[in-house]
């Protein structure tokens, strides 16, 4: 197997969770209901893989991608940081850079993209997504960016998503002040407009992750 210089992009992030992530334990992951299918045979390939994952979200990476060693011979070589994102930053424009990287923000993978540090995973990956991923059209786009012409390439193939950035309310301070519940961004605004009007403060965001990118 030849492996480009540049690299491919997975993006885990955004919505409702799901993945294929096998689960620690004793039991053979890879005997799962749906079979692997022919993967080719890549024996003695390293291939480096880059990303955030730490802790179980690491070793349940491991045991999935332990299906895709066993079937083809090649070895995952992971590295997980905190600080992925200005690591892999600095890899890629010093040229070192891993041959996947699992990018857990799509701005990144974008900015990577315009910068001409990712190669495009082609239009069968993003036909795929779209036929096999629920509302697989929203997920392709979420993984396509610019390359450094300006034309879109599908670079990102989702493989793990997780819930982030509700929004929390208090059902008690709603009926209290007779606030109604917005369906749409336009009453959303208009509700924030209110509650400052009304001498209420409307959001509370709470950011914290050090160096590494933030979460809510």
């Amino acid at each position: 197997m030849k492996l480009n210089t540049k690299t491919l992009s997975i993006t885990a992030a955004l919505s409702l969770g799901f993945g294929t992530m096998g689960l620690a334990g004793s039991h053979d992951v890879c005997n799962t209901p749906s079979k692997l299918g022919d993967m080719g045979s890549f024996p003695g390939e390293v291939i480096t893989v880059q990303g955030s994952l730490l802790g179980t979200d690491q070793e349940m990476f491991l045991n999935t991608v332990s299906c895709f060693e066993k079937a083809t011979g090649a070895q995952i070589q992971y590295s997980g940081s905190r600080d992925f994102a200005a690591l892999v930053v600095a890899d890629m424009r010093s040229n070192n850079p891993p041959n996947i990287a699992i990018f857990p923000q799509p701005g990144l993978a974008a900015d990577m993209a315009a910068e001409g540090h990712l190669v495009p995973i082609g239009d069968d990956a993003a036909a795929w997504m779209k036929d096999n991923y629920g509302a697989g059209s929203s997920w392709v786009d979420l993984g396509t960016y610019a390359d450094p012409n300006g034309n879109d390439q599908f670079y990102g193939f989702a493989f793990k998503m997780d819930l982030k950035s509700l929004v929390w309310y208090s059902p008690e301070q709603f009926e209290d002040n007779g606030y109604e519940i917005p369906s749409t961004m336009e009453e959303l605004i208009a509700l924030s407009d209110q509650m400052v009007a009304d001498g209420n403060t409307p959001w509370c965001i709470g950011l914290g992750s050090g160096d590494a990118f933030q979460t809510t």
